[in-house]
């Protein structure tokens, strides 16, 4: 079995949530003549880093950005994995992916578990407590964001529970590609998985981001990624590949989960 996945590799207008959505809803229609099986969006792709004012531009539990997605993904009968949003709620705002299928259903809904503080997200999020693992045409899957994948017990809980692909969301700052690049690569290989991660472009007051949305193999090797700039980064992935590789080197079989305490 394959999948043709797609990141929209966009550059996000700081604060502006309407250009956002006009800009997202273009690259979609754009990607969409590749006829992709998902289509992956960035993190906080509505707002940007506007973490001071997330307490205004906040979806309220979602619903605004939730009904956008699912009309998208019925209009064109594919899978989104929602990049993420500020979701507000009484209890505070927090950094949310949301995952939908063909029929505009949601399968799956993360809150970003890992704030980094570096960025201040701890001073305006409230951090998430739930697992990310949901199903896209039967595969089963799961969602991370970000700071996310500096915790490699955190994505293996998921593969442990049979995660086939690991899609992760980001706006990864420019002076730290190497750490994004060798990070990703380093948890495709060791949880012998599909690892598909959008990241977004350009510029905001802060930051400079890098870019290099990526999709690489259960072995290691990079399918396909994108260069720094705006870009529809499109892919296959082979599913017959994971078997073969964890057949090769039967790392979930050598585990000795009873230590790892």
């Amino acid at each position: 079995m394959n999948m043709k996945v797609a990141c929209l590799q966009m550059d996000i207008a700081f604060g502006d949530i309407e250009e956002n959505v006009k800009r997202a809803a273009e690259q979609l229609a754009a990607v969409m003549e590749q006829e992709p099986d998902v289509v992956v969006l960035p993190e906080l792709w509505t707002t940007g880093y506007d973490l001071t004012r997330l307490d205004v531009l906040g979806d309220v539990d979602g619903v605004h950005v939730k009904g956008v997605m699912s009309e998208w993904a019925k209009a064109y009968d594919v899978n989104i994995v929602g990049g993420s949003i500020a979701k507000r709620t009484d209890d505070g705002v927090t950094n949310t992916m949301y995952m939908f299928d063909r029929s505009g259903e949601i399968v799956g809904e993360y809150s970003k578990v890992h704030l980094f503080q570096l960025m201040d997200e701890h001073k305006f999020l409230a951090p998430g407590s739930d697992e990310g693992q949901f199903t896209v045409d039967n595969v089963p899957c799961a969602g991370f964001i970000c700071y996310d994948i500096r915790f490699p017990e955190w994505l293996r809980v998921h593969t442990s529970k049979g995660a086939e692909v690991l899609f992760v969301v980001a706006e990864w700052p420019l002076p730290r590609l190497v750490h994004w690049r060798t990070l990703l690569t380093a948890r495709a290989i060791e949880n012998q998985c599909y690892v598909v991660a959008c990241n977004r472009a350009g510029s905001d007051p802060n930051n400079v981001f890098a870019g290099h949305s990526m999709i690489i193999d259960p072995w290691g090797e990079v399918v396909a990624e994108a260069g720094e700039g705006e870009e529809m980064l499109v892919g296959t992935l082979d599913f017959a590949k994971i078997p073969e590789v964890r057949r090769g080197i039967p790392v979930f079989e050598d585990r000795r989960p009873d230590l790892y305490k």
